[in-house]
């Protein structure tokens, strides 16, 4: 689904695609482009826009699907749509323009939060490997 599909949404049902308010997308946005305009581009053009490479960005963070499936959707490369996503995440973390309050802000008394956001990513757990040395007695016939 395009940004060109997207835009024509309600506000509420963008947040519900996207996972953020059609302003701050518009925010995220200018910050992209911003970016875009100090690095001077050689090489073949882009195959989205600059919204469609947004938009994806913020449907991977949003579905956690693999890259092989959000290149798919797009029509790019799987290594593409890594590329991509890395940059926008990349200018959008050098911004500093969407981080979360420090320690002293979150533990004043008249600071208000807004939002909370919570990582649920999973990880994977290292158990230890069975094998039949540790696993089971073996009888040996030779011990009375």
């Amino acid at each position: 689904m395009t940004y060109e599909q997207v835009k024509i949404l309600k506000p509420e049902d963008f947040k519900r695609l996207c996972g953020v308010r059609p302003e701050t997308f518009n925010q995220m946005l200018k910050i992209v482009r911003t970016q875009k305009e100090t690095k001077q581009k050689t090489g073949r053009p882009a195959k989205l826009s600059m919204e469609d490479q947004l938009l994806m960005t913020l449907e991977y963070w949003r579905e956690y699907r693999t890259y092989f499936h959000i290149g798919q959707s797009w029509g790019v490369n799987e290594s593409t749509a890594y590329r991509i996503i890395r940059k926008i995440e990349d200018t959008l973390v050098k911004s500093r323009t969407f981080t979360l309050p420090g320690k002293k802000n979150l533990a004043s008394s008249n600071y208000q939060l807004e939002v909370v956001v919570v990582d649920v990513t999973e990880s994977p757990i290292e158990r230890p490997k069975k094998n039949r040395k540790t696993s089971t007695v073996v009888k040996r016939n030779s011990i009375r």
